[in-house]
């Protein structure tokens, strides 16, 4: 066999994976949508199984035969193309997974299936007593996870973190964690301290739930995500399903009395979405068809939720509609004066309605925890009273009842420990493929203000989006940006925004 035939061999056994978890992919999104909550157990089993072929598949000897057939020939022999990057990523891939016994993999796929319904219940119930057996088992086979992969440092949070961003570690977040946490709480000790404060509760007046989907879907449209290709459901945590070309789910949950939340967590997933649909569907289930990070995902649903969504330019076009949408909400209100509101930075519980300013302390928070549970530092059971005592020292504030504390977030139930600072990865992100994307594109506002959105979806499409796994995901940043990662541009961005809001 020619190293070009092994390559297209390869090629084709992963695609055949890939179609696999995507099967996966599709029972997972039903469980969190239609499912009965009597099926949670076959469910489960159902997962399971899929997880256990399709870690036989992604372990086969053949992967490896075929990887090595075609690494140090003529078709890699160019660092910089395609296919080296998807020999590189398959590589990549088939090595940590090859460390990993099957049974494990069936182990975790079978307790997050469950584990995701005892949340939903807990979170309903605000009672933490009722996860707590699922997070211990979670947290223990995420250990067991970590000291099969192997570690360097001796931090075995970097095991679970490479998952969700290839090649980053533990320090190198605190790196660039450390002076945005500074720089974010002199900000919000500025502004709690200017004497403003916006009127917030118009956003708490009547919103029709059916009026807020027509709202949400019309302007998810209007940025650029393809309902040809996709769908919006309800469900108890917002998140997008990219099952596969032509196929993407987006998900969101609504509240009668909180415009915000529905409306820009459906932006924000269809900022996930837009980057599904903008893969190349030729290169599916390979490196090149898949998305680089999730610090990468998460700055695209980031930058349409906030750098777009909640500037000022953007409601220039859609305050009017949003006027003619909710009438009783709207009527007396100014566009200045919803801006404002929108924008309102004050600490608070929910994670995904906080503002821009205060968000990443919630990532913070989430990040210390995480590493002390993965440690052995911190047991389950004391997981709510570290997260009050810290929330405390971030927010002032204490969280009523574990619903609106750590009960808030699905993460744990589906074992994504290692995912968290990938939100702020992708506040940081954004902000500087943003100012990259004005820099090509010239006057952004003003095309927003006129409804015009498509060519920064298509600079997105150019830059990030259709190029897969070509570059990780700090090289692409470089490249496209110039430099490397860094927190001053989102620092920019949010003062450019809220020194103006608050006289600071």
């Amino acid at each position: 066999m020619t190293p070009n035939d092994a390559y297209i061999k390869l090629l084709d056994e992963v695609r055949t994976t890939a179609l696999l978890e995507s099967c996966s992919s599709l029972l997972g999104w039903d469980e969190q949508t239609y499912m009965p909550a009597g099926g949670a157990e076959h469910r489960s089993r159902q997962q399971s199984l899929l997880a256990g072929m399709v870690h036989e598949r992604a372990t086969s000897p053949r992967i490896g035969e075929l990887l090595a057939a075609v690494e140090g020939s003529d078709v890699v022999a160019d660092p910089a193309s395609p296919a080296s990057a998807n020999v590189r990523e398959i590589r990549r891939d088939f090595d940590r997974a090859t460390k990993l016994p099957r049974r494990l993999v069936e182990e975790e796929s079978r307790v997050s299936s469950l584990a995701q319904q005892a949340w939903i219940e807990a979170r309903k119930k605000s009672d933490f007593v009722i996860f707590l057996p699922w997070l211990e088992q979670v947290v223990a086979l995420k250990r067991e996870e970590a000291q099969a992969i192997g570690y360097g440092n001796g931090v075995p949070y970097d095991a679970l973190l490479d998952q969700f961003e290839p090649g980053m570690t533990t320090a190198e977040v605190k790196r660039l964690f450390g002076p945005l946490q500074e720089e974010l709480v002199k900000l919000i000790g500025a502004i709690a301290t200017s004497g403003k404060r916006p009127d917030r509760t118009i956003l708490s007046r009547n919103y029709p739930v059916e009026a807020q989907r027509q709202f949400g879907l019309n302007a998810a449209k209007q940025i650029g995500f393809d309902f040809d290709s996709g769908r919006l459901d309800e469900t108890a945590h917002p998140f997008c399903s990219g099952i596969g070309p032509g196929d993407c789910r987006l998900t969101t949950r609504y509240n009668p009395q909180h415009f915000p939340g529905a409306f820009f967590g459906t932006l924000h997933e269809a900022g996930h979405g837009i980057y599904d649909q903008g893969l190349d569907p030729a290169a599916y289930g390979t490196p090149l068809g898949s998305a680089v990070s999730l610090g990468i995902h998460e700055s695209q649903s980031r930058m349409w939720e906030n750098f777009v969504g909640r500037s000022r330019a953007f409601w220039q076009h859609f305050f009017p509609k949003a006027r003619q949408a909710f009438p009783e909400a709207l009527t007396d209100v100014s566009p200045e004066t919803f801006y404002a509101a929108i924008n309102d930075v004050e600490p608070s519980f929910i994670r995904v309605e906080a503002d821009e300013a205060t968000y990443n302390l919630h990532i913070l928070l989430r990040f210390d925890i995480e590493q002390q549970l993965v440690a052995g530092d911190l047991a389950p059971r004391d997981v709510p009273a570290v997260w009050n005592d810290t929330f405390r020292r971030y927010f002032n504030l204490t969280p009523p009842n574990d619903s609106l504390g750590c009960l808030q977030d699905i993460h744990w139930s589906f074992g994504g420990i290692g995912y968290f600072p990938t939100y702020t990865l992708g506040n940081m992100n954004a902000a500087q493929l943003f100012t990259a994307a004005q820099r090509d594109l010239g006057d952004l506002p003003a095309a927003f203000a006129r409804g015009e959105f498509q060519p920064l979806k298509e600079w997105l499409n150019e830059k990030i989006h259709r190029r897969g796994k070509l570059l990780r995901a700090s090289r692409l940043v470089e490249e496209v940006t110039g430099s490397s990662l860094t927190h001053h541009p989102l620092m920019q961005h949010l003062h450019g925004k809220f020194d103006e809001l608050y006289g600071l």
